[in-house]
């Protein structure tokens, strides 16, 4: 029924495959390949409530994909399953592609893993693109302690030329210290 042509149809089969979470790696593929905006929708929240493994192996991926609105569609389902994506987190903020590393920082933001400043500070400390960590100084405001301070001075250090990077961890610094 995944396969119709009718995107009713599909959303039909849709309805019943939470309770199945052997599916997780079909919905992906299907996810990856639905071009009905409603049935893509609805496929997200099927993968959401699953969770799982499966369904966050099948998603990584994804990251990688040209289609925005689908790798979006990625960050939004990660982001509601932290305890499944944690245990990818490393890899991920690895990968030498460095726009799925802003990706990956952005489902930081709403994680809420007790890890999440641990990796931030990791890649305020080594990544080498200085998007990379602009987007991660960015979160680091916000979520810092004082477990991240030597790491923010140590980071105006490796971009000297950036002014943007120094702004950020000035920002970073006054937040995490005023809210300290």
């Amino acid at each position: 029924m995944l396969g119709s042509e009718l995107p009713e149809v599909r959303q039909s089969a849709l309805s019943g495959l939470v309770e199945y979470p052997e599916a997780a790696a079909v919905l992906c593929r299907q996810f990856e390949s639905e071009q009905d905006a409603a049935t893509r929708d609805m496929i997200a929240v099927v993968l959401s409530r699953m969770g799982g493994a499966q369904t966050v192996e099948g998603l990584l991926p994804l990251l990688r994909s040209d289609n925005a609105t689908l790798r979006n569609s990625v960050i939004g389902i990660l982001k509601e399953l932290p305890a499944e994506v944690a245990p990818h987190m490393e890899a991920l903020l690895d990968n030498p592609d460095s726009d799925v590393r802003i990706l990956v920082v952005n489902v930081l933001e709403s994680l809420r893993h007790p890890k999440v400043e641990d990796w931030l500070i990791a890649v305020i400390s080594v990544d080498a693109h200085v998007n990379v960590v602009a987007t991660a100084l960015d979160l680091l405001r916000e979520v810092g302690t004082d477990a991240a301070l030597p790491a923010l001075g140590g980071v105006t250090t490796r971009f000297p030329d950036e002014p943007f990077i120094a702004f950020a961890v000035n920002n970073a610094l006054k937040q995490i210290q005023s809210a300290g």
